[in-house]
């Protein structure tokens, strides 16, 4: 499968870059700058990312680039334009104008395939305070801005083997007008690949690739009832159909009626799947615990002693199938360039060790947009493929403050009332992820000629990609007046509701 190979060097835009490739159907992986694998003939070509580091620093993030350039096509941007620039002699340094956000970029670079289709004068989007002040001998300006001179370059003759570039602007986001066209020029162009990574090819190289990869043994998974780890199932089930075994599992954390109604979707998809009812050990597992962190990880503990429960019965199996997808990857192992590991996942641990099972990941490289592409590729009805992420510990972590089975009781149905409502009104399907969090205060209302002092509810609804990045949606006024007026003329106990307008980042889409 050919790919393009993306070196991270910390940018906050590393993630967009691989994106954008995947867009031309061409798949691609992002790998740490200091983790360069070999050069296979799968790799046609190979992208450096910008990096919140500047080249003049004592500790800048370096690389043999001698190994990359000239091996296959590649592209600099930002940070690995500068990169280039100074490894092979020229001159990077302060710039006098620091150039942030839109500019106007003029290239020269008519008989280049990488300018292909780009107009003369074009929108690009800037974000560095270093400039090349002077080149290498073995490279050429390609394009500049009113500002700097360098903004685009490319090697010249025999320099290398293989073409190089360099460009000190942002290609990848959207206020680059024709940033997506540059990076197809490259991908497709330049690096000559052909476009036909599809959800049909990802799904007959992975079906393929599990049957290599498990043989005749068995597989035990625990299903969420979400996209992820329902596509992943159904990857395993048409590779090995009936070698695996599921199970969902009632944690009491779960929506209203959502246990039934997931259990028979899974039936009518010819799993081989059991239901497990664990309501109150976990609701007696989570009393008196306040703590999100320490909710998290009770609700973690009592879900690995059930799958351990679960797998004796099943002691054929030799396999752990998890829908691990790569958000999930990037956020519990810092697997780019210089970042910090953000958050543990419950996806990515230690169960297999606990349990001695070797794991199997079939989504483990694609972004949940990607996972839903494969999904309608694979069949999985829409009533589970458009359903909205559910967090792992599912209402756990939206009730703040102590768990018990009365306050289950009153987010389910505020909930219910909330996502019904978002259906019967369509807007359910333009909204990437809603829910109702429980808050821990009580406030003064009056309901007819009485004072009443109950619960609070704060309704969350976000827009977003992958999830790595959310914006709250803008959902009708008088939309939320009927929502509200539902929730607290039915739900005895909650007496005002509000509506969370924070975007992540800073915010985080969940509430613990």
């Amino acid at each position: 499968m050919e790919k393009i190979l993306i070196l991270d060097f910390g940018s906050q835009y590393t993630q967009l870059i691989a994106r954008r490739v995947r867009e031309m159907n061409v798949y691609c992986e992002i790998v740490p700058y200091n983790k360069i694998p070999t050069l296979t003939p799968d790799i046609k070509g190979v992208i450096l990312s910008g990096s919140p580091f500047s080249v003049r620093q004592p500790d800048a993030l370096r690389i043999d680039l001698n190994a990359l350039a000239g091996q296959r096509p590649l592209l600099g941007v930002c940070y690995g334009a500068q990169l280039l620039a100074d490894f092979y002699g020229g001159e990077v340094g302060k710039s006098e104008k620091r150039e942030y956000g839109k500019v106007m970029l003029s290239h020269r670079g008519e008989d280049d395939p990488f300018f292909d289709n780009i107009s003369e004068r074009t929108q690009v989007w800037m974000s560095h305070s270093d400039t090349i002040l002077r080149l290498p001998a073995q490279f050429e300006i390609l394009a500049g801005t009113d500002s700097i001179p360098v903004a685009a370059f490319r090697s010249t003759g025999g320099a290398f083997d293989q073409p190089v570039y360099g460009i000190q602007f942002h290609p990848e986001v959207y206020h680059s007008l024709e940033g997506f066209q540059l990076l197809k020029n490259f991908v497709l162009g330049v690096s000559g690949c052909s476009g036909d990574w599809t959800p049909a090819h990802f799904v007959e190289e992975t079906v393929a690739a599990l049957r290599a990869q498990i043989g005749d043994e068995h597989v035990i998974m625990a299903l969420s009832g979400g996209v992820d780890s329902t596509v992943a199932a159904t990857l395993l089930h048409r590779a090995i159909g009936d070698r695996l075994f599921c199970f969902f599992v009632d944690n009491g954390l779960l929506r209203k009626n959502e246990f039934e109604q997931v259990l028979d979707s899974y039936k009518g998809m010819g799993f081989n799947i059991e239901g497990v009812d664990a309501r109150q050990l976990f609701y007696d597992g989570l009393a008196g615990v306040t703590n999100p962190e320490e909710k998290r990880k009770i609700i973690g503990k009592l879900f690995i002693d059930i799958f351990e429960k679960e797998s004796e019965q099943h002691p054929d199996a030799k396999w752990l199938g998890q829908g691990t997808i790569y958000p999930d990857v990037i956020e519990s192992v810092s697997v780019h360039g210089p970042s910090v590991t953000i958050k543990s996942h419950h996806n990515v641990g230690g169960l297999p060790e606990k349990l001695k099972l070797k794991i199997v990941e079939p989504l483990r490289m694609l972004f949940k947009d990607e996972v839903r592409r494969v999904g309608a590729q694979l069949g999985v009805p829409d009533i589970i493929l458009n359903r909205h992420p559910f967090p792992g510990p599912g209402l756990g972590i939206r009730i703040l403050g102590e768990v018990t089975a009365e306050k289950v009781r009153l987010i389910q149905e505020a909930d219910a009332i909330y996502i019904n409502k978002l259906r019967e009104q369509g807007l359910y399907d333009q909204v990437w992820q809603a829910g109702a969090i429980l808050l821990p205060i009580q406030s003064v209302g009056v309901m007819g000629d009485e004072r009443t002092y109950e619960q609070a509810v704060a309704l969350r609804a976000v827009n977003s990609t992958d999830g790595m990045t959310a914006e709250w949606s803008r959902l009708p006024y008088d939309f939320l007046a009927e929502v509200s007026s539902e929730i607290i003329n039915n739900v005895k106990g909650i007496n005002r509701v509000v509506f969370d307008i924070s975007t992540k980042p800073p915010a985080t889409i969940e509430w613990e």
